[in-house]
C-alpha cells in the first residue's frame, strides 16, 4: 500500500516518476554537471568528527545513474559533504575511483580542489597555496577537470583582493588545462563571507573578472552559487568570450539555463543529481527546441529545490540523501558525520510531498514503505 499516516492525515505516493525515460548521450544544447552526494557505510562509525567510511559500490552506482541520464558528474563538491564530514583522504580516493569509472563509460567528470586537508583553524597564505597545489595535482593525476573551490582557510588568511589574485593566479599557471572557478556564497558556507576580498558584490566581481581576464586561456568557466538570479545574469554578460557561467543557483535554475536573447548559463548543480530523471527530460526537450515542455517539466521541481536548499542552506545535503533513499538509490538514510540529523521531521515530510508532486519517486510502494519506517522512528504511528 502506497499510503502513509502523517500528523495531518493520510498521504498517498503517486509513483508518477515512471514517465521519465533514461536517455543516453550527453545533451546538445547545454553542458550539465550534477554534483553527486556520497553514500555512507551504515555499519561504520561515521559519527561527527570520525573519518568518513563510504559504501563505495553504492556511491559509484549513483554516478553511473547520472552518466546514464546524460549528465557529467561534479565530484567531491560541497554536495559530497566537503568540510561537513568528508575528510580529504576519502575525498582523494573518491575522485580517483570516480574518474576511473568515468573513463570506463566515457562519462564527463569535474572534481573539486580545495584546502580541506589542512587542520581547522588559522593557516598562512603559503600553507593555503601548498594545500591547493597538492589537491590540484591529485585531481589532474586522476584525470578529472579541476574545479577550484572556495577555501575557508583562504577566506580567513587573505587580507586583500590581491591575496586572492596571487593564490588563484599561481594555481591557474600550474593547471594543465582550463579549470572551472567556483564562487560559493555564505548561505552555503558561513565561513566564506567576504570571499574575493570584499562583502560588496560589485567589488568582489571586479576582482573575479580581473582574475579571469588575466588567465582567460586557463578558465573554462565559473560556477556561481549565490542564489541571486539578477546578479548571475549581469556577471554572465561581462565574462570574456569563451568563458562560460555554470549556474549553481538551486532556486532559479530553469530560467538561467533557458537563458535570454543575450545568452544562457550552463549547469553545475546539486539539485540536478536529486532530480536527474526530470532534469534530463527537460534538457532533452530543450535540445528539441521545445521550451514549453522544458518549462513544464522543471516547474514542479523548483518548489522542491527551494525547500531542500532552504535556510540554513548548508544542511541541504540531508534532504538530498533522504530523497535518494526514498527513490531507491541507496538502502538507508545514514550520512557521514552524522549529518542525517541536519533537518527536522517536519522539513523531511514536506520534502517527500514535493518530491512526489515532481514525479521523482517512481516506485510508490518502496517510497511508502521507507517513509512508514522512518515516520515510526520519529514518533508518527503507522
Amino acid at each position: 500500500m502506497s499510503a502513509v499516516n502523517l500528523p495531518d492525515g493520510r498521504f498517498r505516493f503517486s509513483g508518477a516518476g515512471r514517465e521519465f525515460t533514461v536517455p543516453g548521450a550527453a545533451f546538445r544544447c547545454r553542458t550539465a554537471y550534477a554534483a553527486a552526494h556520497v553514500v555512507a557505510d551504515p555499519t561504520a562509525e561515521n559519527a561527527p568528527g570520525a573519518p568518513a567510511a563510504l559504501d563505495w559500490d553504492t556511491t559509484l552506482a549513483f554516478r553511473h545513474h547520472l552518466w546514464r541520464h546524460g549528465f557529467g558528474v561534479a565530484e567531491a563538491m560541497d554536495t559530497a559533504q566537503r568540510g561537513m564530514g568528508l575528510d580529504y583522504p576519502t575525498t582523494r580516493e573518491l575522485i580517483r575511483r570516480s574518474a576511473r569509472e568515468a573513463r570506463a563509460v566515457g562519462g564527463e567528470i569535474v572534481a573539486g580542489v580545495a584546502t580541506d586537508q589542512l587542520p581547522a583553524g588559522p593557516a598562512s597564505l603559503e600553507e593555503v597555496r601548498h594545500a591547493y597545489a597538492e589537491q590540484l595535482g591529485d585531481v589532474q593525476e586522476a584525470g578529472a577537470r579541476p574545479v577550484l573551490m572556495c577555501s575557508r582557510h583562504l577566506a580567513a588568511a587573505a587580507r586583500s583582493a590581491d591575496d586572492y589574485l596571487a593564490v588563484y593566479g599561481e594555481l591557474l599557471r600550474r593547471a594543465d588545462g582550463p579549470v572551472v572557478l567556483h564562487w560559493l556564497g555564505p548561505m552555503f558556507d558561513p565561513a566564506l563571507v567576504g570571499y574575493w576580498g570584499s562583502s560588496d558584490l560589485d567589488v568582489a566581481t571586479d576582482t573575479v573578472l580581473a582574475l579571469i581576464g588575466e588567465h582567460a586561456d586557463k578558465v573554462d568557466g565559473i560556477k556561481v552559487s549565490l542564489l541571486d538570479e539578477a546578479f548571475e545574469v549581469a556577471l554572465r554578460r561581462r565574462l570574456p568570450a569563451g568563458v562560460r557561467l555554470y549556474t549553481g543557483d538551486d532556486f532559479n535554475y530553469p530560467t538561467l539555463i533557458r537563458g535570454d536573447e543575450v545568452g544562457h548559463s550552463e549547469a553545475l548543480l546539486g539539485i540536478f543529481a536529486a532530480i536527474a530523471p526530470a532534469a534530463a527530460a527537460a534538457l532533452r526537450a530543450l535540445d528539441a527546441g521545445d521550451a514549453a515542455s522544458y518549462d513544464r517539466i522543471l516547474a514542479p521541481t523548483v518548489p522542491l529545490s527551494r525547500h531542500i536548499f532552504g535556510t540554513p542552506t548548508y544542511y541541504y545535503k540531508t534532504g538530498i540523501v533522504f530523497l535518494a533513499w526514498l527513490a531507491g538509490h541507496q538502502d538507508h538514510f545514514t550520512m557521514v558525520g552524522g549529518l542525517h540529523g541536519g533537518r527536522s521531521p517536519r522539513h523531511l515530510i514536506t520534502l517527500f510531498r514535493l518530491a512526489d508532486a515532481a514525479g521523482l519517486l517512481p516506485d510508490a510502494e518502496l517510497a511508502a514503505h521507507r517513509a512508514r519506517a522512518w515516520l515510526t522512528t520519529v514518533g508518527v504511528a503507522q
